[in-house]
């Protein structure tokens, strides 16, 4: 059976691991995992979460299953973190909540689900967008477009040609969107620009499904949830993938959700069903310890106090990293061109430089990003981001 398989290529983000760890260069620089760093370059277990895990592990009387919708107690907290505990969507019992494997699992829920009921409706993904939506979402069926987002070479939003795009999409189609600290660019919807996406979806009855992994790494909890606030203020339907990798620092542990707005009590009753079937279908029952940890962070007034007030020392370190990263290219360029670093939010930018650039940094200098300059600035400490910046000097001097 197995002799008709070529081998695939590998992942390129896995592969640049592979790359990184395998370089013996002393000043080698990793900006292309995903992950959080401190200061220290450690990818930290939160005083918060290690306090939860262990009254959870204290707690706890039985490895059993808990339920295909995961742990309820978890569910009911993450749509009060991203809606707001006032929402209408709350109030009126018409948003669902379903655990999931991380933020991939809640994407491939909600593309299953789609599937499910609008099979031949398209799914418009932002151009540029994380690598892996295309296979999350396209891999259950789903046909796939592009629209408009980011210009690179100018580091400035497309949104025009955006809006011009989804124009022309048919009714019934829906429009994946980043609700935050948007990956790879770092570049986000600004309130008067949500405002006309938000006109679009209504007018042209388009399903938003809004991707929030990064709550709390851009501007504050409340602050980068408004966009899923306002989608679901208008529109009647709608799916929300939650992440908390990054934002609890939960990676491993596949801690994630999808939340189903819907029309109403008995259309909300029905979606809910078919996420319950889906998940059965694919993975029976969600992992439970990660769940177990955030809810009981969020739960808890003196854990999520802690909490907060360590993911405001990230986003801070994330900030102060763009603005030194900033600083450093400017003098060794004698230019403002990476100015446009401390405009943007969350963990990634796009460097802007070319392909042969991103080799010859990662050949030449040790310094490993993916293929389109995608860097994240979690990666730039205050020891190496002198070398990173005369390392770019130095590329964009020979012309490459």
């Amino acid at each position: 059976m197995f002799e008709r398989l070529d081998r695939l290529n590998e992942d390129p983000i896995l592969g640049l691991m592979a790359r990184y760890r395998a370089d013996p260069a002393p000043d080698k620089v990793d900006l292309g995992v995903g992950v959080y760093r401190n200061l220290d370059g450690e990818t930290p277990v939160l005083a918060a979460v290690r306090s939860a895990e262990a009254s959870v592990i204290g707690a706890q009387t039985t490895k059993s299953y808990v339920a295909p919708a995961g742990r309820a107690e978890f569910n009911a907290a993450v749509a009060d973190l991203v809606l707001g505990p006032a929402h209408a969507a709350l109030r009126e019992r018409r948003a669902r909540t379903v655990q999931a494997p991380g933020g991939c699992g809640a994407l491939r829920l909600g593309a299953e689900l789609i599937r499910a009921s609008a099979p031949t409706a398209v799914v418009h993904v932002s151009d540029p967008s994380w690598a892996n939506h295309i296979p999350l979402l396209g891999g259950c069926g789903l046909q796939l477009a592009r629209y408009p987002y980011y210009d690179a070479a100018a580091h400035a939003l497309r949104f025009e040609s955006m809006l011009e795009c989804l124009e022309r999409a048919p009714a019934g189609d829906v429009v994946l969107i980043h609700a935050c600290c948007h990956n790879p660019t770092g570049a986000d919807l600004s309130g008067p620009q949500w405002t006309a996406l938000i006109d679009l979806l209504e007018r042209r009855r388009l399903t938003p499904f809004l991707d929030l992994a990064y709550q709390g790494l851009g501007t504050g909890l409340d602050a980068d949830a408004e966009g899923v606030r306002r989608v679901a203020e208008r529109i009647p339907e709608l799916l929300v993938a939650v992440s908390f990798s990054k934002n609890l620092g939960l990676y491993r542990e596949r801690a994630g959700a999808l939340i189903a707005v819907c029309a109403d009590v008995d259309r909300a009753d029905a979606v809910h069903s078919h996420l319950l079937q889906i998940a059965r279908s694919i993975y029976s029952m969600p992992p439970d310890h990660g769940a177990a940890i955030a809810a009981r962070v969020l739960a808890d007034p003196l854990l999520r106090e802690s909490w907060i007030a360590e993911l405001g020392e990230m986003r801070g370190r994330l900030v102060g990293m763009r603005a030194l990263l900033a600083g450093r290219l400017r003098a060794a360029t004698g230019g403002g061109d990476f100015d446009f670093l401390t405009g943007q939010s969350g963990m990634f930018s796009l460097l802007g430089v070319s392909g042969a650039a991103v080799a010859a940094l990662r050949d030449e200098h040790h310094i490993y990003m993916t293929a389109d300059s995608r860097m994240n600035v979690a990666g730039i400490l205050p020891g190496n981001a002198q070398h990173v910046a005369d390392s770019v000097a130095a590329i964009l001097r020979r012309g490459i």
